[in-house]
C-alpha cells in the first residue's frame, strides 16, 4: 500500500479524489495549505505528493520550491486548472514530474501515479528479487519459488517497505507510517500480526525481529 500525500484546498474535490485513491488501495492524506507541505513530508512517509497551485498559505509553485530547496525527492504531479503552455512549463521546471491540467478523470490520474511509482522502483526491472520470492510492486503480487502467495494490502506494504529498505532496520513508527493514514485508528499489535502472517505465507526466517528497534529483512534474503 503506497501512501500518498494530496495538497488541495477544493473539499469537494479533495474528497472525491481521496475515495477514488482508496478504492484503489493507496493511503491518503490531506493537507489544504501549501506552506504544511514541508511539514508534512517531514512528519510523515510519503511515496508521491498531489500538489494543486492555487493554495492558500503559499502558493503551490512557491511550495514545490520550498520543497525541492529542502533536497526532497519524493515524486510531484501537479494538478491544477493553470493549463497554459507557461504554467505547465514553469511547473516541470521547478522540479514537478508530471503536470496534469484540471478537469482530469480519476482513471488517468491514477495512471499517473502508477507510471510514475514505476519509474521510482527499479529502473528497467520491475520486479523486486528477495531470496526466493519474486515481489511486483506494480501488480501487488509474489510469488515464492514461482507459485503465487496470496498477501493483503497491507500485508504487502510491510513487506515493500522492508525490500526497498533492506539492509537497513525499519522502526515500528517507520513501518505503521506506510501502512496508515493520519486520521485512521490503529489497532496496537496491527503490525506484530501483519509481521506474523508474513512470516507464516513466506517463511519464519524472512523478516529479522530487532528487539527495541523495528525490523529488517532476514538473513539469506538478499
Amino acid at each position: 500500500m503506497m501512501r500518498l500525500l494530496l495538497v488541495e484546498d477544493d473539499k469537494l474535490l479533495a474528497d472525491g479524489l481521496q475515495r477514488a485513491l482508496r478504492a484503489e488501495g493507496y493511503t491518503v492524506d490531506h493537507i489544504d495549505r501549501g506552506d504544511l507541505l514541508v511539514p508534512a513530508l517531514e512528519a510523515g512517509a510519503f511515496e508521491l505528493v498531489l500538489l494543486d497551485l492555487g493554495l492558500p498559505g503559499m502558493d503551490g509553485m512557491a511550495a514545490l520550491r520550498t520543497l525541492r530547496q529542502h533536497d526532497k525527492k519524493i515524486p510531484v504531479i501537479i494538478i491544477s486548472a493553470r493549463d497554459a503552455i507557461d504554467d505547465r512549463i514553469n511547473g516541470l521546471d521547478d522540479g514537478a514530474d508530471d503536470y496534469l491540467v484540471k478537469p482530469f478523470s480519476a482513471i488517468e490520474l491514477v495512471a499517473r501515479i502508477r507510471a510514475r511509482l514505476r519509474r521510482r522502483e527499479a529502473p528497467g526491472n520491475e520486479i523486486l528479487h528477495v531470496g526466493d520470492l519474486d515481489v511486483d510492486p506494480e501488480r501487488f503480487s509474489v510469488t515464492r519459488n514461482g507459485e503465487a502467495v496470496n498477501l493483503s494490502r497491507r500485508e504487502m506494504s510491510v513487506l515493500l517497505q522492508l525490500v526497498r529498505h533492506r539492509g537497513r532496520v525499519l522502526t515500528r513508527d517507520q513501518l505503521e507510517q506506510g501502512l496508515y493514514g493520519w486520521n485512521e485508528d490503529v489497532e496496537s499489535n496491527a503490525l506484530e500480526v501483519h509481521i506474523h502472517h508474513l512470516r507464516k505465507k513466506l517463511g519464519s526466517s524472512l523478516i529479522r525481529t530487532v528487539r527495541g528497534v523495528g525490523y529488517s529483512l532476514g538473513e539469506g534474503s538478499e
